[in-house]
């Protein structure tokens, strides 16, 4: 028999490594940029085209390439910083996997630039599908620039799953704000199709955070700082008031590295019981410093995830010190009964003296004196009449005039004729019949009712997504959608990408029914909201909508005026768990049966099921 195991060409390997390495343009970003803060950069650019898919580029200022290692770093398993086995346990920088640049030569084509301090050339390899189409010496600042272009340029079925751009620069923006994060002490710069979307100088932590997620950020943030001999913690968690219904502002970093941790991020949720309300969560960017002989990053393909030697000890240590900053400042509540308030002496009063008292007595008042002078005049007994009141004067006085009144409203009111209808016997008593339910909710989620072949159930939250969805679908399409005005403009603090969002989304946000009065790049003002919409809703509604926008929007098959749509229901559909009256559940129902697909909610799930009599049947058999 022949054989059939076979060593697979270089090319084809590299292309199937690809598969783990690059999964999206994101990918790439992340390999190029951990890769330039190896080469100990100052300052970092990050070029993007058409979301990555037609060019990603990163330009630095470090140390450079050789001749020798510019040819090598392309070639598979290559790297600059493990030796043996035993440093994957010891590593402290970010580019050490060995098959990326190689991976990424495989699947693009790829332009690298590179000058050391002491050369007066640098060098320029260019590959296209793991081949070397030139190489050869070039005048470049000091430092490296590697062009990513065309990306799956020879591997379709991988470009065709790329999602939209808007998508794809989501992931892109995230992987620049996760780098950007861990190193404040690092300038970035970011460009996308030509106009700059993040321009980061060197900083502190704080101002990073600020920089990136806009000057508001800053009165939200409260420090976290731990020192042990296990754990080393440092960074800021988000005041409670301002926890969001999106887990987009979550960072931790080990050791300079993102990751993900839902064992982690349970600790800092257990810190914020009883701080937040229930489907909220808390914004935190943490940074924890650990012995690198006590974790595995090798467990995931992105190394976004960790394993820990030992992760209780760990879990203790940050829901102890997280708990502790909120108490320390004040930012957890505080119950104590035998604190007075009035006994506080306000700051102002620090440096004032006490004042002597002064007493004054009318020395001329008489609680006998039917008169009533004024105190600074001393009554004389000439003053005095000698008439005594009679003691119910006071009182009586208020009665003046309402016996006439009174006879009045008895004559109105014996002229007064009521109209007799005859009754007649009935056989059901017409206050019940009146009164009969043609719908039943159940456990504030469902609502029941009866049709001809026995029950229907319908899910109140899903019924009026539909609802709500083919109304303002109607209105954004058909551009005669009504607002309502505010008395006061309400200002909503945003971040750059999610400015840009808002800004992309503004005609058809206006087609719903908002109206802005001014849209700067960290706010923007409403004058006007669709009618039904809460004022004090507006703000959850613009975050979904951001959030579904920035990770699930549908593919560019779906218009923004569907997204809108969908986003805008979801936000203001009765929850489950809302106690509904009778004529508002009558109301759902007739309103959901009047829709064009009553069948199935936005997201093509059922809004409700019908249950036969046959099969109650069933049941009792």
């Amino acid at each position: 028999m022949a054989d059939i195991i076979q060593l697979l060409p270089d090319h084809v390997a590299n292309q199937i490594a690809a598969g783990e390495v690059v999964q999206r343009p994101a990918s790439v970003v992340k390999e190029l940029l951990e890769n330039a803060i190896d080469a100990k950069a100052e300052t970092i650019k990050l070029l993007v085209k058409d979301a990555g898919k037609t060019l990603v580029q990163v330009i630095d200022d470090g140390v450079g390439m050789s001749v020798t290692d510019a040819r090598l770093s392309f070639e598979r398993h290559a790297t600059s910083k493990i030796r043996s086995a035993e440093d994957l346990f010891q590593l402290d920088t970010k580019g050490f996997r060995g098959e990326a640049l190689a991976s990424i030569a495989a699947i693009a084509h790829v332009e690298l630039k590179t000058k050391q301090a002491q050369d007066e050339v640098g060098t320029t390899i260019t590959i296209e599908g793991s081949e070397i189409v030139d190489q050869d010496v070039v005048v470049t600042p000091t430092g490296t620039s590697i062009a990513v272009k065309h990306l799956f340029f020879n591997i379709p079925a991988r470009r065709n799953f790329l999602k939209s751009n808007t998508v794809e620069t989501r992931h892109i923006i995230d992987e620049f704000q996760r780098v950007a994060l861990a190193h404040p002490g690092i300038s970035f710069v970011m460009y996308h199709n030509g106009s700059e979307v993040f321009n980061l100088p060197h900083s502190n932590y704080r101002q990073r955070i600020v920089n990136i997620f806009g000057p508001k950020t800053n009165e939200k943030l409260v420090p976290v700082n731990e020192d042990t001999d296990v754990l080393k913690i440092s960074g800021f968690v988000g005041k409670p008031e301002y926890a969001k219904k999106s887990r987009g502002e979550q960072f931790f970093f080990v050791n300079h590295r993102f990751i993900k941790s839902a064992y982690l991020n349970h600790a800092i949720t257990a810190a914020f019981e009883g701080l937040i309300k229930e489907g909220t969560h808390a914004s935190y960017f943490l940074n924890l410093e650990v012995n690198p002989q006590t974790i595995d990053i090798n467990i995931h393909p992105t190394k976004t995830e960790i394993k820990f030697d030992d992760e209780h000890t760990l879990y203790a240590i940050l829901r102890a010190s997280v708990k502790h900053s909120l108490g320390q400042f004040n930012i957890a509540p505080v119950l104590d009964f035998d604190h007075d308030a009035n006994l506080d002496t306000p700051y102002d009063y620090s440096s004032k003296s006490a004042s002597t008292p002064t007493i004054e007595v009318d020395r001329t008042f008489n609680p006998f004196n039917s008169e009533k002078s004024a105190p600074s005049r001393p009554s004389t007994p000439s003053s005095y009449s000698g008439r005594k009141d009679p003691p119910t004067a006071g009182w009586e006085s208020l009665y003046v005039g309402m016996e006439s009144k009174g006879t009045k409203s008895k004559s109105d009111f014996s002229e007064i004729q009521f109209e007799s209808v005859e009754s007649t016997a009935s056989l059901f008593d017409e206050s019940q019949m009146a009164t009969k339910q043609a719908t039943y909710q159940l456990q504030n989620k469902y609502v029941l009712s009866t049709i001809k072949s026995g029950m229907l159930v319908i899910d109140q939250n899903r019924a009026h997504q539909r609802i709500l969805y083919e109304d303002f679908l109607k209105y954004i399409t058909g551009k005669d959608t009504v607002s309502q005005q505010l008395l006061f403009p309400l200002q909503i603090q945003l971040s750059k990408q999610e400015h840009d969002i808002v800004l992309n989304l503004k005609s058809d946000l206006e087609y719903a029914g908002f109206v802005f009065q001014n849209i700067e790049e960290h706010m923007v003002e409403i004058i006007g909201l669709p009618i039904n919409v809460p004022e004090s809703e507006v703000s959850i509604i613009l975050e979904q909508l951001i959030s579904d926008v920035e990770h699930e929007v549908p593919d560019a098959n779906f218009s923004a005026a569907d997204l809108l749509a969908k986003s805008l229901s979801k936000s203001l559909a009765i929850k489950s768990g809302q106690s509904l009256t009778q004529t508002e559940q009558d109301h759902l129902v007739n309103s959901l049966f009047a829709c064009k697909e009553p069948n199935v909610s936005p997201n093509n799930k059922p809004t409700f099921i019908t249950m036969t009599v046959d099969e109650l049947d069933k049941k009792f058999m």
